[in-house]
């Protein structure tokens, strides 16, 4: 596939996944997050390695981590975006520990799962997959016990009962997502 190809297939992709998770924040009230998710992607470390590696059927990241081992632009990537739970660690006496994250980046990581669900996975998305991709495919010893919790609650809620409900029920007992422990 030629440059200019890879180039507005991965601007495309990048574009419909912050216009899909701008709308689902929208429902909860996460303007700034709203405004900026995802603004590091069209940074020169983070755009150009995955037009670099974009294929249509999957992450660029894959493809440079079988050549590499690692992806630089996910490492670039995750330490830049509060609401990746990967953020969220720090080094407590020479060992990394998992960092509670703050309600309002667990509000933007459940938006980015189910958007990514639906841009990644366009010829069989349903909600379950969401739910599914984050019991088996994440690796969870780096996110604090409490993160996890509430973030499979509301994944596993919306596999259960759809967007609305799980919607309105987040809106409805995490209001404050500026400070708010949960």
């Amino acid at each position: 596939m030629n440059f200019f190809r890879r180039y507005f297939g991965h601007l495309h992709t990048v574009n419909k996944h912050r216009r899909a998770v701008r709308k689902l924040c929208f429902k909860l009230w996460l303007y700034r997050q709203w405004l900026t998710h995802d603004l590091s992607k069209y940074s020169p470390a983070e755009f150009f390695v995955w037009v670099k590696y974009f294929q249509w059927f999957r992450s660029p990241n894959m493809l440079e981590r079988e050549k590499f081992w690692y992806s630089s632009a996910w490492l670039h990537h995750k330490w830049r975006n509060k609401h990746h739970y990967e953020y969220w660690n720090d080094k407590i006496d020479g060992k990394y520990c998992p960092v509670k994250m703050p309600i309002k980046y667990v509000k933007e990581t459940f938006c980015d799962r189910i958007a990514a669900t639906k841009v990644y996975r366009w010829n069989g998305f349903n909600t379950s997959i969401p739910y599914d991709y984050f019991n088996t495919k994440s690796d969870l010893s780096r996110v604090h016990e409490d993160t996890i919790r509430i973030l499979n609650s509301w994944l596993k809620m919306y596999k259960d009962k759809w967007e609305k409900e799980t919607f309105d029920y987040i809106k409805k007992n995490y209001k404050n997502c500026m400070w708010q422990n949960y």
